[in-house]
């Protein structure tokens, strides 16, 4: 494989790296708008990020409806369900089997919608209802069922989310929004903890439920209310008409994104099947490197599904102990928009997702010298930086290939994808007979860490030589600037 990305990967006639040719078949805005575009983008901006600020809330609810097994196990979930071994470890790491499977057909199906609000909207509502199904199983292997089922329909929504932050906004403009839709998963570990606290402390014993069995059904309910709203919040495509957007909004936000790929004709003169894009990402090296790395990130960052279970080691009981839970995930919030906006800012990916997993392994390792609780709790505050890094790396998936739709749809479904089984593995990182103190969870995690930075820091320095031998052949022959890999 070439070096040089004329040849590495290029497939459509009318894209070529370093210069490219801005044409449009898209209508021209007016001059008058041409003058007033900053004006107008400001508008867009503004009302589009009011909407997607929306998925904020489903993403929230996404990982509460995945992690809430972890605090349902500190209410005698296991024991009601006669787990023995390692059963309640394939039980977390059964979800991310379904979740692989889905992903990518998933978002080469919703590449070809003009509505992905309504299929969004149905699969959250899909995935509330077996939420609450697992609120009366009775068995672990229908438990294990519904974890397999809630994975499989889960899936549709974060990789089709991405796809369609990076339908609407600009390469500089997607780290600050990729970040805005990534902090539900930190919020959502504080406030499931204290949500959970509340309905165990609260409602066991209830209309003859356990606590554990009001947990799924209260906040599979709440899921499906937010689903029914989502369908007429969430944005859809800027190519399909939207009342929320008067006509001089919606030409520019098309516009914009043809800017963005460098052209707005991308397929013109090649032929277009539905599955063309996933070929193309399949064939490209830079997917597979980019989901080994991320696949062995997720690895070290499935201390986020046992958070409960760490908590615990510090010998509180299950209330305090899940509202120890929200502080560390609240700062790591505040840090995943300071880090994002700088990303941004400077255009830099590597060093913005290498520095968070630093710090995460200085926890790691604190937590490994002592079992001193103060010490034990301050090493989860450095941990819960680590998912900073992940949002960080899949905005660098989204710029590194840009300059396709149907091509970056793959290629997040299919990094995102492949990353689970990051966590399908490492949810045995973290067996009962490694507690309390966790010593070998955490090597692992460690390493995996460690592997991670690594392989990102090799991908950095080929995308930089690809941007010398761009900038090169641009001065070699008179060439305009052009497409430049975010490093």
């Amino acid at each position: 494989m070439s070096d040089h990305p004329l040849l590495d990967g290029a497939s459509n006639s009318s894209f070529r790296y370093g210069a490219f040719d801005t044409s449009s078949d898209s209508p021209a805005l007016p001059e008058c708008d041409e003058q007033n575009r900053q004006m107008v983008e400001k508008r867009l901006l503004r009302k589009l990020d009011l909407r997607i600020a929306f998925l904020v809330l489903i993403y929230i609810m996404s990982w509460i409806d995945r992690t809430n097994a972890a605090a349902a196990r500190l209410s005698g979930f296991e024991e009601d369900l006669g787990m023995t071994g390692n059963q309640f470890n394939t039980l977390m790491s059964i979800f991310y089997v379904g979740y692989l499977l889905t992903q990518t057909p998933s978002n080469m199906f919703l590449d070809r919608m003009t509505r992905p609000s309504l299929y969004l909207s149905i699969c959250m509502a899909i995935w509330g209802a077996i939420t609450v199904c697992m609120g009366v199983a009775q068995t672990y292997h229908v438990a294990l069922i519904l974890r397999f089922m809630l994975g499989f329909v889960e899936a549709a929504f974060f990789p089709g989310a991405i796809f369609l932050l990076s339908r609407w906004y600009k390469r500089n403009e997607l780290g600050l929004r990729t970040a805005l839709l990534a902090c539900g998963s930190s919020l959502s570990n504080a406030f499931s903890a204290l949500i959970a606290s509340g309905i165990l402390a609260s409602l066991d014993g209830a209309l003859g439920f356990t606590g554990w069995r009001w947990l799924f059904l209260v906040e599979g309910a709440l899921t499906i209310v937010v689903a029914v709203s989502a369908i007429w919040i969430l944005p859809d495509f800027p190519s399909t008409p939207s009342v929320w957007l008067l006509p001089d909004e919606q030409t520019l936000a098309k516009r914009r994104m043809e800017e963005e790929v460098a052209a707005g004709n991308e397929h013109k003169g090649v032929p277009l099947g539905g599955w063309s894009g996933l070929i193309e990402a399949i064939t490209d090296w830079k997917v597979w490197w980019l989901s080994a790395a991320l696949i062995l990130m997720d690895a070290s960052l499935s201390f986020r599904i046992f958070f409960p279970t760490l908590s615990a080691t510090m010998g509180y009981n299950s209330t305090i102990t899940l509202l120890l839970c929200a502080p560390p995930w609240i700062l790591g919030t505040l840090t995943l928009f300071v880090v994002a906006r700088h990303s941004d800012a400077t255009s830099d990916r590597f060093w913005h997702t290498a520095g968070p997993l630093f710090v995460a392994i200085v926890g790691f390792m604190m937590a490994i010298s002592t079992m001193n609780a103060a010490v034990r709790y301050l090493s989860l505050f450095f941990m819960a930086q680590a998912p900073v890094a992940h949002i960080v790396s899949l905005t660098w998936v989204m710029n590194t290939f840009s300059q396709s739709q149907s091509k970056r749809a793959a290629a997040i479904a299919l990094t995102n994808a492949l990353s689970s089984i990051g966590f399908i593995g490492s949810s045995y990182f973290w067996p009962s007979r490694w507690g309390p103190s966790y010593v070998n969870s955490f090597v692992m995690c460690i390493l995996t860490s460690a592997m991670s930075i690594v392989m990102f820091w090799v991908f950095r320095e080929h995308l930089s030589r690809c941007n010398e031998a761009a900038e090169a052949e641009e001065q070699a022959l008179g060439l305009p600037k052009g497409f430049r890999y975010i490093l």
